[in-house]
């Protein structure tokens, strides 16, 4: 299974809030970021941590031309251009947590996670010591998390005996 992430900017600023932005690049093999999402990103305040990690141009930017099909979903700039890259090349996973975004990927089959994803695979692959932890720094960095997502997240982990 590849490990080729294509990233939307939720996911790069709840965990760059959260001081666990660095798990992207223990995870991922390949990463990117669309232009449209590097621009959502830079035009945030000089204080926050994904615009000064962006900044200082840590990860590739590219260029996506949004495809007609994805268009039609009238997603924001940074989740068409994710879904339409990741519709084009096959083997990449879009990185996003906007619902509406994760229901177009389901429906063309674009693999996808979001946020907690990454924190309960940096706990299954041992990289953190507690997935409840890397949650509870997300909701304490500020942001909204839903409670069931968080439940059913959770639970796989300690189905899975972690």
């Amino acid at each position: 299974m590849t490990h080729w992430w294509i990233l939307n900017a939720s996911p790069i600023i709840c965990l760059a809030s959260a001081g666990y932005l660095e798990l992207i690049d223990k995870l991922a093999e390949k990463l990117c970021i669309p232009g449209a999402v590097a621009d959502e990103i830079l035009c945030g305040p000089k204080e926050d941590h994904a615009r000064q990690i962006l900044s200082a141009n840590r990860y590739p930017f590219l260029q996506v031309e949004p495809l007609p099909e994805v268009l039609a979903w009238d997603l924001g700039q940074g989740e068409t251009a994710v879904l339409s890259y990741a519709l084009n090349n096959p083997g990449w996973t879009a990185i996003i947590d906007d619902r509406a975004a994760r229901k177009c990927a389901n429906s063309f089959a674009i693999p996808c996670l979001g946020t907690i994803a990454i924190i309960i695979r940096a706990r299954q692959q041992g990289i953190i010591a507690s997935a409840s932890e890397g949650i509870r720094a997300l909701k304490d960095s500020g942001i909204w998390l839903d409670d069931n997502v968080i439940r059913a997240a959770l639970k796989q982990l300690v189905d899975e005996n972690w």
